[in-house]
This record gives structure tokens, C-alpha cells and sequence, in this order.
């Protein structure tokens, strides 16, 4: 385990001290490697300490003892801009990137575990994924873009809870779950428990989500479609879709309230029954869409979903 003191850095070559730019120091000029040495420089977001754990438990102590002050860092790709940005604080970033124990693909039988340490790429590359999962291959494309699924961590996707994301419309859709530890011991929560509104989650401060389970789909119907400005861009509007028969599918849509809204639809009479349900959604504004262009898109997009996973299922 490295712990490094506030606000620093350590490096292979030299340890990294950022000190507030109001100081007024600057930086020495870089003399190329053979003379590299430390180098001054300002921080962007609050002075932290990081710490870098070995094991799933010693990440779980040291979030009893920084409590609400600490932020778990898997892959980073959401948090450490915010941090930038200083949309949130942390007086410990916990470095779980390199657990062994939490990067690992398990196989439990009717349901696929993803270690929190697994990213998106990593999932995307298991050569059971089609099979054992097809609803999150199907999904996993729209998922960002090459450079940030090599480093954001599926479980990342969890936390975060953004209501246009697609990994946790995907996890809600299928029935899937969020395993949580610490201290006290361990528990499981259903992905609709779990993710309760905006950004917001049922972890509590000294919790570590160690994985997300996804239910095994063999044989079931489905189909993922989204509305986004440009591929691999938060949604607009995201719909998974399960069909395990032909009578009904089990639809979601992310991008229209909080969190992920996911529904029984019966096939018959479909277009009037999602209709009705994204007037009940009402959806919500923002730079990117307006909530009527959401209840509109989703008027159009989830029938297209439905007839694509009953095919699948015929």
C-alpha cells in the first residue's frame, strides 16, 4: 500500500508536492530526464492524500477512517474531472485501480460478477460476453469512446449514477445487483435500490462497491438503441430492451428521470402503453434536449426496441 501525503504525488523519478499557485513560485524549467528533479507546480483540484491500497480490505479501512471526506478512484474518467472542477472534494482519493482481487470476471453460475476494478474494454474483450451477456455487448460501444473505456471501470459506471448512462440502465433492465462492503460486513442491494436519483446512490460513506452482478440472458431476446450528439456521448435518450417471450419484453429508458425507469410492456398494444408512460415520465431539460424532444424521442425509439428483441426472441 503507498500512502502519500496531502496534495502529493510519487512518481517513478521524483515525488510531486503542488503547492497553491497564489504562492506565486514557479516551476523550474525541465532539463530533460537525466536531470529531472522535483518540479513545483499548482494543483487544480483541493490538496488530498492519495492512497493507493493492496487489498479490497485495507481500501475498506481506510474508508471507516476518512468516512465521508474520502472518494473512491477506480478508473477516473467522471470523478477527477469533477475534482478539477471542484464539483466535489475529497480529503483522500483511495486508488482502487490496482487491487488484483477486484479485477476479475466471475463466472457464478446465473449471474456474471464484474470486479470493481474491471474496465469497460476489459468486459467488452471477455470472449464470453456475446453469449453470457449480449444485452451489455450490445450496450458497451456507446459506452464513451476507446481512450476512456481503457481506463473507466464498469463498477465506475455504478457509482457515479448519472441517469443517461447506459451500464446501469443495462444492469436495471436485466435485474442485477450491486455488491457493497465494509466494516460491518457485506451486503447485496438490487440495482433498482441501489441507484435512487441523480448522482445519488444508496452507498454509504465507509462502503466500497466491490462488483456489479449481471443475471445470465442466454436465449433472450434484445435490443439497445440511443440518441446521443455524437457517439459515445452521455445519451439523450437510452433504451435497453429483454424479451424472454413473445407476449411481453421488459423495457427501460435512461435519460428520462433520475434514474433508469425500467417496465413490463405487453407487445400487444405497445405504442399506446409507452405513450402513455413517457407522459408519466415528463422527462427534464437541459442544454441537450428539451423534455418534450425526450418523451418524443422515446415515443419513437422504444417501439423500435421492442420489435428488435421480440425478433431476437422469435
Amino acid at each position: 500500500m503507498k500512502r502519500v501525503g496531502e496534495g502529493s504525488f510519487e512518481s517513478k523519478h521524483c515525488k510531486i508536492d503542488p503547492l497553491p499557485a497564489a504562492r506565486g513560485r514557479r516551476s523550474p524549467p525541465f532539463r530533460g530526464r537525466k536531470e529531472l528533479r522535483p518540479i513545483l507546480r499548482s494543483m487544480k483540484p483541493r490538496p488530498f492524500d492519495y492512497i493507493r491500497p493492496d487489498t479490497a480490505e485495507e481500501a475498506v479501512a481506510f474508508l471507516a477512517e476518512y468516512g465521508e471526506d474520502a472518494r473512491v478512484l477506480a478508473g477516473g474518467q467522471s470523478l477527477v474531472p469533477m475534482l478539477n472542477l471542484r464539483l466535489t472534494d475529497a480529503s483522500a482519493l483511495i486508488d482502487i485501480s490496482r487491487i488484483a482481487a477486484l479485477d476479475v470476471i466471475r463466472d457464478i453460475g446465473d449471474r456474471i460478477e464484474i470486479g470493481a476494478a474491471v474496465t469497460q474494454n476489459k468486459l467488452m474483450a471477455w470472449p464470453q460476453l456475446a453469449q453470457k451477456l449480449p444485452l451489455v455487448a450490445a450496450a458497451l460501444p456507446f459506452v464513451g469512446h476507446f481512450q476512456t473505456r481503457n481506463k473507466g471501470t464498469v463498477c465506475g459506471s455504478m457509482a457515479h449514477a448519472d441517469p443517461s448512462s447506459e451500464l446501469p440502465l443495462v444492469l436495471a433492465v436485466l435485474g442485477g445487483e450491486i455488491v457493497l462492503r465494509s466494516r460491518r460486513g457485506e451486503r447485496v442491494l438490487a440495482a433498482g435500490d441501489f441507484q435512487k436519483d441523480m448522482l445519488t446512490t444508496a452507498r454509504a460513506p465507509d462502503e466500497l462497491i466491490v462488483a456489479a452482478r449481471f443475471p445470465v440472458a442466454n436465449g433472450s431476446g434484445i435490443a439497445f438503441r440511443e440518441v446521443a450528439r455524437r457517439h459515445g456521448d452521455f445519451a439523450i435518450i437510452a433504451v435497453a430492451a429483454l424479451a424472454e417471450d413473445n407476449e411481453a419484453v421488459r423495457l427501460g429508458v435512461g435519460g428520462m428521470a433520475g434514474r433508469p425507469a425500467v417496465r413490463r410492456v405487453a407487445a400487444e398494444g405497445a405504442d399506446g402503453a409507452i405513450a402513455a408512460w413517457a407522459e408519466e415520465l415528463e422527462g427534464y431539460e437541459d442544454l441537450h434536449a428539451s423534455a418534450a424532444m425526450r418523451r418524443d424521442l422515446f415515443r419513437n425509439l422504444a417501439p423500435l426496441a421492442m420489435k428488435e428483441a421480440l425478433r431476437c426472441a422469435a
